[in-house]
């Protein structure tokens, strides 16, 4: 890796804004003369897109949380190949929304216990980490009522209830502690500005003790 490049993802419940502070740290970073790639999971590839397409739309039952954990596996490994190393090799900033852990939650958690079973795959196929981590924190009931009030076709999980979202709500929580090195919480539950104030200065630390 460049000692310039640098490979961010975004974390949070279904509705926690994530999305919108990863889209706002990117235009600030560009602001600040950074060469920066704003991607998403599953996705970020025109491979890895179809995939998003099998994964995110239908019946909630339409896959096991086993055949699921193998296609966002895929999704992933060529997400990496195509987008992911190839700009951080160059030295630029990648900001990803979700990555592995949102795997560890969704397929590794809350669906079944796959957790191990996640870390395998992952470390045979994908063998890389974030260097920082953003977790936007929310309530699961505001969060999922944001969800479904976007009225998209991507709903898929949102359809599980809200039982899921506290699942994931605790289980993110947890991971934050267990990679404490690369994580880095952020409470959602405030002003689209003032959370953006905290992941920019939590950003702007890690950039300067890399």
């Amino acid at each position: 890796m460049s000692a310039s490049g640098t490979f961010i993802s975004f974390e949070g419940i279904d509705g926690s804004g994530k999305s919108t502070q990863a889209r706002l740290l990117a235009d600030h970073l560009r602001d600040q003369g950074h060469d920066v790639i704003l991607t998403r999971e599953p996705g970020g590839s025109p491979g890895a897109e179809e995939i998003r397409a099998l994964v995110l739309q239908g019946d909630p039952d339409r896959w096991s949380a086993e055949t699921e954990l193998l296609l966002f596996t895929a999704a992933r490994r060529d997400h990496m190949e195509r987008l992911i190393l190839p700009a951080v090799e160059a030295g630029k900033i990648v900001i990803c929304d979700r990555f592995a852990d949102s795997t560890r939650m969704y397929q590794g958690l809350s669906r079944g216990d796959l957790r191990a079973t996640v870390d395998q795959l992952h470390t045979m196929m994908i063998g890389r980490e974030p260097d920082l981590t953003i977790l936007i924190d929310m309530d699961p009931a505001t969060g999922l009522a944001r969800a479904k009030g976007r009225q998209g076709v991507e709903e898929r999980f949102e359809d599980f209830g809200a039982d899921m979202q506290v699942k994931m709500r605790t289980g993110f929580l947890a991971l934050a502690e267990e990679y404490a090195d690369r994580f880095r919480t952020i409470n959602g539950a405030r002003d689209v500005d003032t959370v953006a104030h905290d992941v920019v200065a939590a950003v702007t630390s890690h950039l300067a003790h890399r």
